[in-house]
């Protein structure tokens, strides 16, 4: 390679071409680039992946990956090269990319070329896609792109490729089972089954026998020799969901599968060996059920060996619009509906105690009332009132909540620090009833439960926003 500062040469540096034909053997994407971000080469697999249509060598690997005009950590992402310059070592991070498919979450894992003098002369980049956010463009998968989402991807992708078992702890209604699979499927054993077992529907008699199997005879009504579940995902994951409801009986027999990884048969003094590796997940909170001699201390210890926090929706709202997008496209099944950016701004200010579930369930309703290709804050709206509990906004970071007088559905707590957005939402809301009301003002006034001089006076205040 030649010796040539790369800060003091404007021209690109050649690399060796042995370098060149190492790059292009290997078989995951690769790029190789130096100090001043610029890509002098690209493996046909990067190209295949990330570039299929325009050339990279001579440009940036940040305006490439992520079409910004400076360098990552100058816009509020983190640097792999900064982190590598730092820390003279090799460095992995996670990634927003734009790929040939649209955006998808990148593992990136950056090593440093040293020259004879022992400086970083130039940076070899490989990057693989992480599978369960794939198909974000396509409303599938794991979505998402908040600070709190891509953190529990970044541990997803870090762990994913070990043996260490990995609890998963969050709220229910979070998507556990699915970043269950995303860590199965980065892992080597992605070709292999994925077993989910639900531990709180397990009734006690049955647990052992559904997790080990049992042989012929072992119990009134083995008729014949069954493996379990455990064999089922040889090879593979076996994913404990709910784990937090095993009794405690059954806790010491699990711990005994992950401590010796063996187990037997129910009727069997045959040790068999097992050839899994265990996601575990649960919403409860296992230090307490600890403390109080509900759970195995030893056996949690067991399954925490890589903890991950699952957000709750109101911990990472501004994957809302999102979801909501590609939630709609699985609920509306062949209609191609929209959403209002009222409608959209309705469900930003939820609550959502269930989570993804709840979101989506509130979406399926909402299209179920929706008769057109728009769904619009009336229908939102009525979903909500047809719900279990009345939803409440999410106030902002110290903001006194107070009450607020608004229509049927959208009565709830707004925060001070933003007095007029529920007030945006309410005369959206009454501007599309208005709409699609036949009947008289009269009429309209009594459905909505407010009189009708109250009435006037909201379509006053509407028609006076939109003078404005």
């Amino acid at each position: 390679m030649r010796q040539t500062d790369p800060f003091k040469a404007p021209q690109l540096m050649k690399p060796l071409p042995e370098l060149m034909s190492f790059l292009e053997g290997l078989p995951e994407p690769h790029i190789l680039f130096d100090n001043q971000y610029r890509i002098l080469a690209a493996n046909a697999a990067y190209l295949r992946q990330f570039s299929p249509d325009r050339g990279v060598v001579g440009r940036t690997c940040f305006e490439v990956s992520h079409h910004f005009s400076v360098p990552c950590d100058q816009s509020g992402e983190s640097c792999p090269l900064m982190k590598a310059r730092e820390s003279g070592q090799r460095e992995r991070v996670l990634h927003l990319h734009h790929t040939a498919k649209g955006e998808e979450y990148v593992n990136i894992e950056l090593a440093p070329l040293l020259n004879a003098e022992g400086e970083q002369v130039f940076f070899i980049e490989k990057m693989e896609t992480l599978r369960a956010t794939e198909d974000q463009s396509k409303g599938q998968g794991l979505i998402g792109r908040s600070t709190a989402f891509q953190h529990m991807l970044s541990m997803v992708a870090r762990v994913a490729p070990s043996m260490a078992t990995v609890l998963l702890l969050g709220e229910s209604g979070t998507g556990k089972e699915l970043v269950a699979r995303a860590v199965h499927e980065a892992s080597p054993r992605a070709a292999r089954a994925l077993v989910p077992v639900d531990c709180s529907s397990l009734p006690e008699n049955l647990f052992e026998s559904e997790l080990f199997g049992h042989e012929r005879g072992a119990f009134t009504g083995a008729n014949a020799a069954r493996s379990g579940l455990v064999e089922a995902a040889s090879g593979g994951t076996l994913f404990l969901d709910e784990v937090g409801d095993i009794p405690l009986s059954m806790q010491v027999k699990l711990l005994r599968l992950l401590e010796t990884g063996t187990y037997r048969r129910v009727g069997s003094s045959e040790q068999r060996h097992a050839d899994i590796r265990v996601v575990s997940a649960t919403h409860r909170n296992l230090d307490e059920m600890v403390a109080q001699g509900k759970f195995r201390e030893d056996l949690y210890y067991r399954l925490s060996t890589f903890p991950i926090h699952l957000p709750a929706l109101r911990e990472r709202r501004d994957d809302i619009a999102p979801l909501t997008l590609a939630l709609l496209q699985r609920v509306a099944g062949p209609r191609k509906l929209k959403i209002s950016d009222s409608a959209l701004q309705l469900l930003n200010i939820q609550n959502y105690p269930g989570n993804v579930r709840e979101l989506r369930n509130l979406l399926e309703r909402s299209t179920l009332l929706c008769d057109g290709d728009v769904l619009e804050v009336s229908h939102v709206q009525e979903a909500l009132l047809s719900g279990r509990r009345p939803f409440w906004p999410a106030p902002l970071p110290g903001a006194m909540a107070t009450p607020q007088v608004g229509l049927p559905g959208i009565n709830t707590v707004a925060p001070v620090a933003s007095p007029g957005a529920l007030k945006l939402v309410e005369r959206a809301a009454l501007q599309d009833m208005v709409n699609a009301h036949p009947g008289s003002r009269a009429e309209l006034a009594a459905q909505l439960g407010i009189s009708e001089r109250s009435l006037y006076r909201k379509l006053k205040a509407v028609q006076s926003d939109s003078l404005r």
